[in-house]
């Protein structure tokens, strides 16, 4: 994770004169047995990190806690309130809009953070200042541009998708044995209700096995493309 936070001095920041902000928001819960904790801080922040170098934006540190309710019955996980991470959402935000940073681009990593969508609508009612990334068309987009077998119903939790950003951007934290760990749930219509554990045993819905570096690439690639249209909706450069 060392190499994922930024390590920029206010001097850096001066100099670069950013007018929007990159926000990564994970999650600490369970990817079963070989893939860790932080697997949705390490994907947002793969991503946050991209699009920061690509057009040069201030990066902060990510949220590392979140809404991971729906994974409480699994050793590990850990949730904060979705009224805590909407708190902790604005106050970052005033305090960038206070040093004179008004934009900000959430990187969400994980599906459970609902309440994301709350606060970035809700900011936006006097103008567009805060935007979500990636949303639904960003990740449909992104499958198809690294040519991913499986669909994102399909591939929910520990796929093919994160399995891949992680081989590219941190292979080291993908433990063997992940190759066995596939499982298919593609209907789950009472998630909300019964939580992971009424669609799976082993943690994982989705396809891990097809998970390559070279898939994780093609991933990050299209994402970087598809944030320059959030960011020109924000005034970004």
């Amino acid at each position: 994770m060392d190499a994922l936070i930024t390590a920029a001095t206010t001097a850096d920041e001066r100099r670069r004169g950013a007018k929007i902000a990159v926000l990564p928001v994970g999650s600490f819960e369970q990817h079963g047995d070989h893939l860790p904790l932080t697997t949705d801080t390490v994907v947002a922040s793969l991503i946050a990190q991209r699009i920061a170098t690509d057009y040069d934006l201030f990066l902060l540190p990510p949220i590392t806690l979140s809404c991971s309710h729906e994974h409480a019955h699994t050793p590990g996980t850990v949730s904060i309130s979705a009224a805590t991470l909407y708190a902790v959402i604005n106050d970052i935000w005033k305090s960038l809009q206070a040093s004179g940073v008004p934009g900000l681009l959430i990187v969400n990593g994980h599906g459970g953070n609902y309440v994301l969508s709350n606060v970035v609508q809700e900011a936006n009612t006097t103008g567009p200042r805060v935007a979500l990334f990636p949303v639904r068309e960003d990740w449909h987009q992104a499958r198809e541009d690294a040519s991913l077998e499986s669909s994102g119903a399909e591939d929910m939790h520990g796929g093919e998708l994160e399995v891949s950003l992680l081989r590219h951007g941190a292979p080291h934290l993908v433990r063997d044995g992940i190759e066995g760990d596939d499982h298919a749930a593609p209907d789950r219509p009472h998630l909300l209700t019964l939580g992971m554990a009424g669609y799976t045993t082993n943690g994982i819905i989705g396809t891990p096995s097809l998970g390559t570096a070279t898939k994780g690439k093609a991933i990050l690639d299209s994402l970087s493309k598809s944030a320059a249209a959030h960011l020109a909706i924000l005034g970004g450069r």
